[in-house]
């Protein structure tokens, strides 16, 4: 069990064997650690190389026999820091690459094509995916939305996505069936940044979501997991002045 936690947080196989093993039996010449984990020392020596670079382990020189010994189970926790702060500067470097040449990929659109765009969204991940493309909206976004639904579907999700949507100053307005879950988020949409209005879910409890916003219509299917965004100025204007006629009569 201890052997496939520390290999599920990025130790090798072999790595892990050499860990418990030199846990057991502290501070060693490889020639012991060898033996006991039954690696060639050749090869225990390059893996403990690799625990060093990583923070795990340490080595002393003693006379002409060098000591290697892994570190306080708690540097793993040090370790698992700095993994997430490398991934969160590489993540940054490839977004700071990736602005840098959407000027060129999106010269390669053509600006004349009227034909609308549909992307299909698979799945839970998928689902995210979609969720995070109405951040990129420049207006309020027009929203059909059962909540109840919604944290079923993604129940990890939304409190997060609330709140960044929030923060990137993206107001939204949600008609929602005033079941109890709806009702209880709308006690929160000064600080998420929505305002809500209720129609009876007794008779109009529907499930998918649908979200308005600049060109686009976002359409989460929560019992089929999937989702899909149209792409056309067209059909969101029409969304758009049907969502706002049912917005003023409520």
């Amino acid at each position: 069990m201890l052997q496939s936690f520390l290999q599920k947080i990025g130790l090798s196989d072999k790595e892990s064997i050499i860990y418990l093993t030199s846990l057991r039996f502290g501070s060693q010449p490889v020639s012991v650690i060898a033996k006991h984990s039954e690696i060639n020392r050749t090869t225990v020596y390059d893996l403990f190389e690799s625990l060093i670079k990583k923070g795990l382990a340490t080595k002393i020189c003693k006379g002409t026999t060098t000591y290697f010994q892994v570190s306080d189970p708690k540097n793993l926790i040090n370790y698992l820091e700095r993994e997430q702060n490398e991934y969160i500067r590489k993540t940054e470097k490839q977004i700071n690459e990736v602005k840098n040449i959407l000027p060129a990929l999106k010269s390669l659109e053509n600006p004349q094509s009227t034909k609308p765009k549909v992307q299909f969204f698979d799945g839970e991940k998928g689902m995210r995916e979609a969720y995070e493309d109405t951040l990129t909206s420049t207006e309020s976004i027009r929203a059909y939305a059962n909540v109840e639904e919604m944290h079923k579907g993604l129940p990890n999700f939304f409190p997060d996505y609330y709140k960044r949507r929030s923060d990137a100053n993206i107001f939204i307005r949600s008609i929602s069936p005033d079941n109890k879950l709806s009702l209880e988020r709308h006690k929160y949409d000064k600080t998420e940044n929505r305002e809500m209005k209720f129609i009876p879910a007794q008779k109009y409890n529907f499930s998918p979501e649908l979200n308005v916003y600049d060109d686009k219509i976002m359409i989460a299917s929560w019992q089929e997991k999937m989702a899909i965004i149209i792409k056309s100025k067209e059909i969101a204007d029409l969304h758009k002045m049907i969502y706002d006629l049912l917005w003023d009569k409520l």
